[in-house]
């Protein structure tokens, strides 16, 4: 039941982003444009459902536990997360020109694992490793800040894409510059919180604070990135396509440490 609910999730996110194509398309309907974030706020709420009652059958067979723990799980709470911060950016700024973009992240987050046979989502117990709060604490404040992350590069590659050119339907680029400007700087307080409460459960699961296994190395890495973005933004003078293009690169780094790590390189949270 879970499992369909989140493709019905992937379903409205795919059809969010559409309508929101066609919002920009026929120059900021307003109709179209209230559709599209209807269809967005009924993924979400959706895709919020999934996860309670994924919870509810993991209770039933005796082993409740936060669906937060594996692939199939986060990649789920990635998309929530992506579309949380998303709408909370459409409302700020009163602009849904970057939903064309950012919806289809999130549906894209659920496709890659909802319709890849190789990734079970089957419920199982959780290893002893995962049986801590931590690991919540842990994968929540991690997926808030991958979240603000895809909202971010999002809007750095539009504002890539728009440069200083007349574009009616799209925001002006300082807007999009600030836009990508408060995600990173919200993702970056949230990973940095991800990795102190990683930094716990491991000492709790392994004994041990930090190990330099390959996924805390790449969280090292991503933290470095965007804090040389923040960096570079406040001291040193950049802007425009320079700083836009240095967010791209930090959630490509984002994206190796959540995803190719787990298949490229080995280590503790290979079970991941």
């Amino acid at each position: 039941m879970n499992v369909t609910l989140f493709n019905i999730a992937m379903a409205l996110y795919f059809g969010a982003g559409l309508l929101y194509a066609l919002h920009l398309a026929a120059r900021r309907s307003p109709a179209l444009g209230r559709a599209a974030t209807g269809t967005c706020a009924a993924g979400l709420l959706v895709n919020t459902v999934g996860f309670v009652v994924r919870y509810l059958e993991s209770h039933r067979l005796g082993f409740a536990y936060m669906p937060l723990s594996n692939m199939f799980e986060s990649k789920m709470f990635f998309a929530w997360c992506i579309v949380v911060v998303y709408l909370v950016v459409e409302r700020a700024y009163r602009t849904r020109a970057l939903g064309a973009f950012v919806a289809p992240l999130a549906a894209l987050a659920i496709a890659v694992v909802s319709l890849n046979p190789r990734i079970s989502s089957e419920l199982q117990p959780l290893v002893p490793a995962l049986q801590s709060n931590w690991l919540t604490a842990h994968v929540v404040t991690c997926f808030i800040g991958y979240g603000a992350f895809a909202v971010a590069f999002a809007a750095s590659l539009v504002s890539i894409a728009r440069g200083d050119r007349a574009a009616g339907v799209l925001p002006d680029r300082k807007v999009l510059d600030e836009i990508t400007y408060k995600a990173v700087s919200l993702g970056f307080a949230f990973l940095t919180l991800g990795i102190l409460t990683g930094a716990v459960w491991a000492n709790y699961a392994w004994g041990t604070y930090w190990s330099w296994d390959p996924k805390e190395t790449w969280s090292l890495i991503t933290w470095f990135v965007y804090a040389t973005y923040l960096h570079a933004r406040f001291t040193g003078g950049w802007k425009g396509p320079r700083l836009s293009w240095l967010a791209v690169v930090g959630f490509g780094a984002t994206m190796f440490t959540y995803w190719g790590v787990n298949y490229l390189l080995s280590g503790l949270h290979s079970y991941g």
